[in-house]
């Protein structure tokens, strides 16, 4: 059984290609814009969804409802300025719109808003909401033999809540195969560790316990989400969990692992600076 102490890989070695350092590059930008944001649990983030939405999902950003897609559900609503410096990147929106985050005069929120943000499935923020949706939108395509697939991205602090394993179960029992949950588990949530917190270990085992075929990852590694996600299900006749480690923070020595960084309000032009050249900017 792997544990947090035996994860044979540290996600805080990693390298960062050039494409991961501008979309964090990016974020910092909107960050700037609006003087605030999850700035350290979007870095978090950023392979996870970089590697969906190019490689991964089935989508059409020109028709962001359209039937046949892949549904996306970002249940850590917090870390959606990844998801927002993505959905720019593929044309969901024009990309004037990471400029106006939190403004009064843009779409883009503190948390994700379906209705509001092309290419949003579902409002988020509120945690442990997004599995719960997803096994709906997995139940329905089951029983109309859709073959679109659903993924939700969950925070480890978030499966502290009670409704994500009650989802979980529910999965487990009708065997939804279309469903495949990735936890960004980078062992932070708001104001400590997780293992400080509420310990969920034995992690991968407790997913296994609720009828999930379970695989753990080096969440920054490319090869291996794409490798991971590109032969799912893991395991025939079972919904998949993928347990990315990864490093909140992930590309600036001084945010990685800071709890400080995980809400940043009042974010200094010097610190913007110093943000952007640690990410080559």
């Amino acid at each position: 059984m792997m544990t947090v102490s035996s994860f044979p890989i540290s996600p805080r070695n990693t390298p960062l290609d050039e494409r991961s350092l501008s979309l964090r590059r990016t974020i910092v930008q909107m960050v700037q814009c609006a003087n605030r944001g999850h700035i350290g649990s979007a870095f978090s983030l950023v392979e996870i969804i970089r590697v969906l939405y190019d490689t991964i999902l089935r989508y059409d950003s020109r028709n962001p409802r359209w039937p046949e897609r892949d549904r996306c559900i970002l249940s850590k609503g917090h870390g959606c300025l990844a998801l927002y410096a993505l959905l720019a990147d593929k044309g969901f929106f024009p990309e004037q719109e990471l400029w106006k985050f939190c403004k009064s005069d843009g779409i883009l929120g503190g948390h994700p808003e379906y209705g509001k943000v092309p290419g949003v499935e579902a409002s988020t923020g509120s945690l442990g909401h997004g599995l719960p949706i997803g096994v709906g939108f997995a139940l329905s395509a089951q029983l109309d033999k859709a073959a679109h697939r659903i993924f939700v991205i969950i925070g480890d602090g978030e499966s502290n809540e009670g409704s994500v394993w009650e989802a979980a179960l529910c999965a487990g029992k009708h065997q939804l195969t279309n469903l495949t949950v990735i936890v960004d588990y980078n062992k932070q949530q708001s104001y400590d560790s997780t293992l400080v917190v509420q310990n969920l270990e034995p992690f991968a085992e407790k997913w296994r316990t609720f009828g999930f075929g379970v695989e753990e990852i080096d969440g920054h590694d490319l090869n291996a989400l794409r490798h991971t996600l590109s032969r799912l299900p893991i395991e025939d006749s079972k919904p998949s969990a993928v347990i990315c480690h990864t490093v909140k923070g992930k590309g600036v020595p001084e945010m990685e692992g800071n709890p400080l960084w995980h809400h940043k309000t009042k974010v200094s032009e010097e610190e913007v600076q110093n943000l952007l050249r640690h990410l080559g900017g």
